[in-house]
């Protein structure tokens, strides 16, 4: 079953300077010097549409005027079909701020036609525009429900129903004939159907033929889809000054949800981004801020994506005010199939745990989230470093750094940063109480080119059975009846 929804922007041409999540600071636009859209503050004030730019500034000397930008609304139509490209890849842009979305084959996916419009409402709100959303079995007739105030069909009878109660003078090529058509007494479009179909071609045109047979399902439609481009990189300017970074927030989530659509389209996942922090151009120019987030595990995902920038925002201090954004997608690679297991992994899968490591290395700072990268050296101390969890280490490069015959020894689960000298009671090593042997010495003697050790390791237990690993330090040239001196240097779980 093919199904399409129509998104009509009817506030598109103030929304691309003033987005409906911005406070309302009376913003108007004109055209020609006439008003062609307001904000809720502004027609408060009495500021009405068509009229002129002197009329807004007598009756609100404080509103901020914009003069309409085709190029603007062009490039949000663009933002806005580029975010819908998650949902389906058939995506195409109509006359008059309006999207086309074949969502038919994506029913399914996303839980049914009423969840799917709530998911995209909840982007459009997040991208910062008004939208009315129609769903209709033809992609004419979703546009036309879409410009008449949006609403939701999904058998051709309904369709029919409905188109037949519409304004006749709904359709763009009609609109030249608006008085002809009320004249005769044709108020709606099921009005002008039951006209002679030779006299309304003759008179209008073969295009309002073509219109209604699209919207009636009696033609097939025809439309060029909107492509992803095949890297990404895009940009937002700012309505204001902004000085503080988690203001920022509302637009970089407007950039992810263009990421998220562009990589569904091209089938990839994410593993490094940037955002650049645009400030002052000029005299006072200064170089952009740059925040880089490097992913543990590919994603495609923006509500994750917004977790991480928004801590890292959290954290950044602004040096000067930002006026734009920039987000790119460095590093890329092809998305990776969803697991074929029946049931959920215990703990989360990989991916879960993951993106938690990616979660607190932005809120901790990749200094203070750590893995181990084990070394090709028998000495404890020296047998591992720490570096950033993001910096990937391949299992067979771990594996040959490490000695053949690691895995066999003994080692405690907490190796103390220091050793700890013990204390002699009986000629036996006292902590807490005193150690018993309880395995046979390991010597480890290495380092001869640096660190020299040259030490005796002992499994050791106390009297409440707690086992420690400890060392008797051998001391070359020492005498024979000397005291030897044990340290503590783990603890066994």
């Amino acid at each position: 079953m093919r199904l399409w929804i129509g998104l009509y922007l009817p506030q598109l041409p103030l929304e691309v300077f003033c987005p409906n999540w911005s406070s309302d600071s009376a913003s108007v636009v004109l055209e020609q010097e006439r008003v062609l859209a307001v904000s809720p503050a502004a027609q408060a004030a009495g500021v009405q549409a068509g009229m002129r730019r002197g009329g807004v500034l007598m009756l609100m000397p404080e509103a901020k005027l914009y003069e309409r930008t085709a190029e603007r609304e062009a490039e949000a139509l663009h933002a806005v079909a580029m975010a819908l490209l998650q949902y389906t890849p058939l995506v195409a842009q109509a006359e008059e701020s309006t999207l086309l979305i074949d969502i038919g084959a994506s029913l399914r996916l996303f839980g049914g036609i009423r969840a799917l419009c709530r998911r995209i409402r909840a982007n459009l709100r997040a991208l910062g525009f008004t939208a009315q959303l129609s769903c209709a079995p033809t992609a004419r007739g979703a546009w036309m429900l879409a410009r008449h105030g949006g609403a939701r069909t999904i058998k051709m009878a309904s369709l029919v129903r409905r188109l037949d109660r519409l304004p006749s003078a709904l359709p763009p090529p009609a609109r030249p004939f608006a008085a002809w058509f009320e004249g005769i007494g044709c108020f709606s479009l099921g009005d002008m159907r039951r006209l002679p179909r030779p006299g309304l071609q003759r008179r209008c045109g073969r295009p309002l033929l073509d219109i209604l047979d699209a919207a009636y399902g009696m033609t097939p439609e025809l439309f060029d889809w909107i492509e992803a481009p095949t890297t990404f990189s895009a940009k937002l300017e700012l309505f204001d000054r902004v000085e503080n970074a988690e203001a920022l927030l509302f637009g970089a989530h407007r950039l992810l949800l263009q990421l998220t659509g562009w990589l569904c389209a091209r089938q990839l996942a994410v593993e490094r981004i940037t955002l650049q922090l645009e400030h002052e151009r000029g005299r006072v120019a200064r170089a952009p801020t740059l925040i880089e987030i490097v992913l543990a595990e590919p994603t495609w995902r923006d509500d994750h994506l917004v977790r991480l920038l928004k801590e890292r925002l959290g954290k950044q201090v602004l040096e000067a005010p930002v006026i734009g954004l920039c987000l790119e997608a460095l590093q890329v690679q092809a998305m990776a199939p969803p697991s074929d297991s029946l049931f959920p992994e215990p703990g989360g899968s990989e991916q879960d745990q993951l993106r938690m490591l990616e979660l607190l290395v932005a809120r901790l700072g990749p200094e203070n989230v750590l893995q181990a990268a084990p070394q090709a050296d028998y000495r404890p101390e020296l047998a591992n470093v720490w570096v950033p969890v993001q910096q990937k280490i391949r299992a067979a490069v771990r594996d040959a750094q490490m000695p053949p015959d690691v895995l066999s020894l003994p080692r405690p689960t907490w190796l103390l940063a220091k050793p700890i000298a013990l204390l002699m009671r009986n000629h036996r090593p006292f902590y807490g109480s005193p150690l018993k042997m309880a395995s046979t010495p390991e010597r480890i003697e290495a380092g001869w080119w640096s660190q020299s050790q040259t030490r005796d390791y002992f499994i050791a237990e106390g009297e409440d059975h707690a086992h420690y690993w400890v060392y008797r330090e051998r001391i070359v040239g020492a005498q024979q009846d000397s005291e030897p001196r044990w340290f503590l240097h783990g603890l066994f779980g």
